[in-house]
């Protein structure tokens, strides 16, 4: 009885349950047996219950089953390569005499799952040598593994010796297949490996969306997502994900909302995905609609579900709702912080960026969580939006001499606007000279914006000077400069470079407005006619211009 209930729990969602069963059904003195142990083991692999399941590798050694019952030691195998213990696999591998295909396939398949493909490699010539005929799961093993290190190569022998030798390749290898050639990034090769499969699957289908998606081809990706006969949750997320990795938001909002009228129940994957489109859109709205979902849906939102939610709240301009729901995230990671010191960054709060950084530093937690790259361009970020000079010094320094972390472009950037925004012009030139990395054009536009608000023509020419070298001069720049030499009245120099703008043929790009009403978000730019009610909102321009000009005291009132 308790093996029939060990064996209905021994699965991802229930293994919890199988692993408190059998401890129950030790403490009564049943005594576990050869049908016991691979569930058991397998509801270890799962939960990755490292201590249960060296507890029943012990018990097993007692009862003697380890020895004479091949499937209770295929078991071990896979429990320790669950729990990521792979030399322990191993030795239990070699321990064992007679070994079935099985036995060589939980190995092989170790191997590949750690992305040791040398070993995995190894394994099968010798399982060659023995005369032991390789299935499809021996095929699946190493071509995932070639999937996972991106070894196009090895992963065309493996095809080639399923072509050679005649090997039936069943739906879980072509797809295996499929989607090697796709992460390999030999597109086409992947395409004639779809085209030629007999009984295409959801999973098919899904890794061809997938591949387009990588490549960028939106339309290809949407072309055969709108062919796939049936549709799963991974296929939705996975072109809701190709619309949102290639700027499409919008589109992914809107096929957001087709997956709701097909009654897919959303996932974790695609509230995240849709939450990250509705940050890049400004979308508060439908951000607020989905954060309604979450509470009424998922119980225990996992942590980069919440983070999520955080950076949304952030970007839509409420960080104070993106603070409350940091808060209340239970198991905060380093992603964790990192967002909500850079939502406050971004609000101008630099003072409480710092607090939060200072608090993260501090040991009175269960988890003692290290900041990395990422949270110190948030922090010199803070710094430089409030003008925080002393303390970007201190936190620069901190980064590369405390936290042992190297320093990268974007660290080197901050630093350099916190000092040009400071008036420190010299010393953010002299760190540009003592950068590990060639300056680019971030480098030398945030030193030039600095020139800007000092009027200092003389740097501002030594930037130029490296700009033009680089070719790396965009419409902006070039305004940027002109602007300088305006200001300094330098009107030669203006001319020269508007000059210089129409012979390289650059233009200014245009700004873009968004706006929301009712919910819905609209773009403009200049001398915009794409809405559709271009014509009355110019018509009401036009009215209010009229007023305007006519009203002298209203236009007195005006901020402009």
């Amino acid at each position: 009885m308790y093996n029939t209930l060990i064996r209905a729990s021994a699965d991802r969602k229930n293994s919890n349950k199988a692993i408190s069963l059998y401890q129950k059904m030790v403490s009564c003195g049943i005594s576990p047996n050869e049908f016991t142990f691979p569930f058991i083991l397998k509801a270890c692999a799962f939960q990755k219950a490292y201590v249960e399941g060296v507890s029943v590798h012990s018990q097993a050694l007692k009862s003697g089953f380890t020895e004479s019952h091949v499937c209770v030691q295929n078991g071990f195998i896979a429990f320790y390569v669950g729990c990521g213990k792979i030399e322990c696999a191993r030795k239990i591998f070699d321990s064992i005499e007679f070994k079935t295909l099985v036995t060589w396939n939980s190995m092989i398949g170790g191997y590949a799952k750690t992305g040791r493909w040398e070993n995995a490699f190894v394994l099968f010539d010798e399982m060659r040598e023995r005369e032991l005929e390789p299935d499809g799961h021996t095929f699946v093993n190493l071509i995932s593994v070639c999937s996972r290190i991106s070894g196009l190569k090895l992963g065309r022998l493996v095809h080639w010796y399923i072509e050679i030798n005649g090997v039936f390749a069943d739906s879980f290898v072509q797809n295996a297949l499929l989607d090697m050639y796709a992460k390999c990034g030999y597109l086409r090769m992947a395409e004639a490996v779809f085209s030629r499969m007999v009984g295409k699957n959801v999973v098919s289908w899904t890794s061809m969306v997938t591949a387009y998606a990588k490549h960028g081809l939106v339309e290809l990706a949407k072309t055969t997502f709108d062919q796939m006969p049936i549709k799963n949750v991974v296929s939705w997320n996975s072109m809701i994900s190709c619309y949102h990795q290639n700027g499409y938001y919008k589109e992914s909002l809107e096929l957001f909302y087709r997956m709701l009228d097909s009654c897919i129940i959303p996932d974790e994957t695609t509230l995240t995905s849709v939450l990250s489109a509705c940050s890049q859109l400004g979308d508060l709205v439908t951000g607020k609609k989905l954060h309604e979902y979450i509470r009424g849906n998922i119980v225990l939102p996992s942590v980069t579900l919440s983070n999520s939610l955080v950076d949304m709240y952030a970007k839509c301009g409420s960080a104070e709702t993106a603070l409350d729901i940091f808060r209340n995230i239970p198991e905060k990671n380093t992603v964790s912080w990192n967002t909500i010191i850079n939502a406050l960054a971004l609000h101008g709060f630099g003072y409480r960026a710092i607090e939060l950084f200072q608090e993260m530093e501090g040991s009175n937690r269960r988890i003692i969580i290290k900041p990395d790259a990422l949270t110190f361009t948030a922090l010199l970020s803070a710094c430089c939006h409030c003008g925080l000079v002393e303390t970007g010094r201190y936190l620069f320094d901190k980064m590369g001499r405390i936290y042992k972390i190297n320093y990268e472009i974007e660290h080197y950037s901050c630093m350099i606007d916190i000092l040009g925004r400071g008036g420190l012009l010299d010393e953010a030139l002299e760190l540009v000279g003592r950068m590990e990395m060639k300056p680019d054009v971030v480098i030398w536009g945030a030193l030039l914006g600095a020139c800007r608000i000092h009027r200092n023509v003389l740097i501002a020419e030594v930037v130029l000077k490296q700009l033009l070298e680089m070719e790396a001069c965009v419409g902006g720049l070039y305004v940027l400069m002109s602007n300088i030499f305006g200001e300094a009245k330098e009107w030669d120099k203006v001319r020269k470079m508007r000059k210089l703008m129409k012979d390289n043929g650059v233009r200014k790009i245009d700004a873009v407005s968004s706006i929301e009403v009712c919910g819905r978000v609209s773009d403009f730019t200049v001398g915009d006619n794409r809405h559709e009610a271009s014509d009355c909102i110019y018509i009401m321009l036009d009215q209010i211009k009229n007023r305007l000009e006519c009203d002298e005291e209203v236009l007195d009132d005006v901020e402009i």
